[in-house]
């Protein structure tokens, strides 16, 4: 049985609560008050178990001063929806429609993950809350106003958690612009480690990624505007491979978009990678209908999680499907601008499976 807990909170009553979200069952437990005039907040997923199978897969904070720790000056965002534009916006700057927009920088002089106070960082409010049945599921929403961070317009988002079955989930991520055109380009930040927190680290973990071309950065993590084949490059994933085989190629390990080919599943997602714990046996598949997905080993990790474990770099990976980084600044890249009126959806299913 698959198990999902998703932090989130009763702003009503100003206390935190994890709720576990079970195929056929649902477990719920209150943690410490907030505080007084501490806000509560939403949307991070911190917790993936096959029942049966301890420990949990996903690296994540052990409480909820963790989580609340990460509105003020966290930046690993562990398991949580970040944008407005995830990843990285050069210059903290773009064009749109013949106005300029200057966003705040919170990396270097770049944007990172929609900037200082994205949505990883405020209030979500549950929508609606369905614990038991064929499809358990969670909706958070979020309201953006219009300046909010930089962005033009403003823009309602919601976030989806829902379990299929006993081995799939599905987030699915939709932001509507309400009034401007804006750039729209959500993701989740899951940091997995298929062998467990306390397993050491990912390095022997084998991955296959679904794309035979990767974006190029540059010194800053900035896309060039290039699109080139990996053949060749440390970033070849097209057969499966361990992800130490080659991270001493590169600086500091990976973070890097790849643009994914689009092998098909069903008419709607397409399959983005394949990762086999040998040692655990754990398998896990990732769909989706984005055009990129970005592989980051988690290089800088250093936080302190669940039992007081302490994360080192390389402790997991994240798959984190999206939009191109910096798409903005590149008219060559797949357009992220959700024009008035129009919804932007993003779905990523991922299956779990033992060999």
């Amino acid at each position: 049985m698959l198990c999902l807990i998703c932090s989130f909170a009763f702003t009503l009553t100003g206390k935190l609560a994890d709720v576990a979200l079970g195929y056929d069952t649902i477990k719920e437990y209150l943690c410490q008050s907030a505080g007084a005039g501490l806000p509560a907040y939403a949307g991070f997923l911190c917790k993936c178990s096959l029942i049966g199978a301890n420990p949990g897969m996903i690296i994540a904070f052990a409480s909820s001063k963790g989580w609340i720790a990460t509105l003020v000056n966290d930046t690993s965002s562990f398991g949580a929806t970040v944008g407005r534009v995830a990843n990285r916006i050069g210059g903290a700057q773009f064009t749109l429609n013949g106005v300029h927009y200057k966003l705040p920088a919170n990396d270097g002089k770049n944007m990172l993950h929609g900037g200082p106070k994205g949505f990883s960082k405020v209030i979500w409010k549950v929508k609606k809350y369905r614990p038991r049945g064929y499809v358990p599921s969670i909706v958070f929403t979020y309201h953006s106003p219009d300046g909010d961070q930089g962005f033009p317009g403003d823009l309602l988002a919601t976030v989806k958690y829902s379990l299929f079955g006993e081995n799939k989930f599905v987030i699915t991520m939709k932001g509507k612009a309400l009034n401007k055109a804006t750039p729209v380009n959500l993701a989740n930040h899951l940091y997995w480690n298929l062998g467990g927190q306390d397993s050491g680290d990912i390095l022997s973990e084998e991955m296959q990624i679904f794309a035979s071309k990767y974006t190029p950065v540059d010194s800053e993590l900035i896309p060039t505007g290039a699109i080139v084949p990996v053949k060749g490059t440390p970033y070849d994933f097209l057969k499966p491979k361990t992800i130490g085989s080659r991270i001493n190629k590169l600086p500091n390990g990976y973070d890097i978009n790849y643009a994914l080919d689009g092998i098909g599943y069903g008419k709607l997602l397409k399959k983005a990678a394949i990762v086999h714990n040998k040692k655990s046996g754990r398998v896990l598949e990732l769909f989706t209908n984005q055009p990129g997905v970005q592989l980051y080993t988690s290089n800088k990790l250093t936080q302190k999680g669940k039992g007081g474990f302490v994360y080192k770099p390389h402790a997991a990976w994240c798959l984190e499907t999206q939009g191109f980084p910096d798409s903005v600044n590149h008219p060559n890249f797949p357009s992220q601008i959700v024009n008035p009126g129009e919804t932007y959806k993003h779905y990523m299913l991922i299956k779990f499976s033992t060999l």
